[in-house]
């Protein structure tokens, strides 16, 4: 039976600063003797009971995952403190109970069939709705917070940010592997996305009233009972007061995560700020193709400016796009990022690296054992 959480109207849009940040991160953990899954969240949130952190530390869809999400953060430096803190919390509580923890968008060789669910009642619910698709959904993405003056601001920070979604899969895939197979994607963990009912993209409505409006004929039609529902890349969550991207794979390590969140604080900066462009309903019209693009062909993809149509690849876009923010990165103390994520623009990112990896080890448990020693920072 569904949890309680029947037909409402949609929540008020909290008060929040505008441009504040807060990163979650879904991690996998793995069993330190064959580097397959292990169901063993419970037993490391017991193990962490009592702890004062900066966040929060709490189950996911199945037993072999586990979120990290920070507080509300103001900047680049202080997301990635309370990343080092939480990630360290985590890696210690780990080691005692002989598992490991690591990111990437998708577990390489994991079997879903072999996947419990969380005693949770809403995990509950989800695998009776959606059957085997609750189990394959263990994959692993950041997603990332970005405070919001009012609603109608949330709304069009949503839409210009639309624009920017192959950037963010791009810079953080991590998922070329699913089952044992390499899928010849750079970010295959989207595709596990797709496959929910009211995932893709938030529609063109440019005022709360109307969202409102939307919110309650969804709901009205039984197909929704609240916000958690919608499987956007980019949702507004007013219990918060903010908007959430959720495209981002896991990265490898907890500075690429941080990297992530600044690059999106940057463009939202540059976009309050100097206003470049205004949303239109038009910009979706090569949402899909660009974010296909960007999860197959990483930097190699085809972007397709939505204003002016022009076509260049996605490395090229991504270079440019940081140094139309750089000067907004320096205000927001994010300068290193725009020199990492340059890197990763010109040489390649974590998807590469564990294509590398298993070239030059040739197993898919070494692999993972590589990507735990990269989370903890070794």
């Amino acid at each position: 039976m569904e949890p309680a959480e029947s037909k409402k109207r949609l929540e008020a849009f909290a008060n929040s600063r505008s441009l504040t940040l807060g990163v979650e991160l879904e991690l996998q953990i793995v069993s330190t003797h064959d580097y397959d899954l292990i169901d063993a969240s419970p037993d490391l949130l017991r193990s962490l009971e009592g702890q004062t952190l900066p966040g929060d530390i709490k189950p996911e869809i199945t037993a072999s995952m586990i979120e990290l999400s920070t507080g509300v953060c103001t900047d680049y430096p202080e997301v990635l403190d309370q990343l080092h803190t939480l990630r360290d919390a985590l890696v210690t509580a780990a080691d005692r109970l002989n598992v490991a923890l690591c990111g990437g968008g998708t577990h390489p060789f994991q079997h879903w069939a072999n996947q419990r669910i969380s005693d949770a009642p809403r995990y509950q619910y989800l695998s009776e709705i959606y059957g085997y698709l609750a189990k394959q959904f263990t994959v692993f993405g950041q997603h990332v917070h970005i405070g919001c003056a009012g609603p109608d601001e949330a709304l069009s920070l949503s839409h210009c940010l639309s624009r920017y979604v192959p950037h963010c899969i791009v810079l953080a895939a991590a998922s070329p592997y699913v089952q044992g197979f390499d899928t010849g994607f750079c970010s295959a963990r989207i595709n596990s996305v797709a496959a929910f009912p009211m995932s893709g993209h938030i529609p063109f409505v440019e005022t709360w009233v109307e969202f409102e409006r939307f919110f309650d004929k969804m709901t009205d039609t039984g197909v929704v009972k609240s916000m958690k529902d919608f499987y956007w890349d980019i949702r507004p969550k007013p219990e918060f007061g903010t908007i959430e991207v959720r495209v981002m794979d896991t990265p490898l390590t907890i500075t690429r995560a941080a990297e992530l969140a600044a690059f999106i604080q940057a463009v939202s900066r540059w976009f309050l700020t100097e206003r470049p462009f205004r949303p239109d309903e038009d910009d979706y019209m090569v949402y899909t193709f660009n974010r296909f693009q960007a999860a197959r062909f990483g930097l190699h993809g085809v972007y397709v400016d939505p204003q002016t149509h022009e076509r260049r690849t996605l490395q090229d876009e991504i270079l440019g796009t940081l140094a139309r923010i750089e000067h907004h990165a320096g205000e927001l103390r994010a300068e290193e990022m725009i020199r990492s994520l340059r890197r990763v623009a010109q040489q390649g990112g974590d998807a590469d690296w564990i294509r590398a990896m298993q070239a030059r080890e040739s197993l898919l448990p070494e692999v993972v054992r590589l990507q735990c020693l990269r989370w903890r920072g070794d």
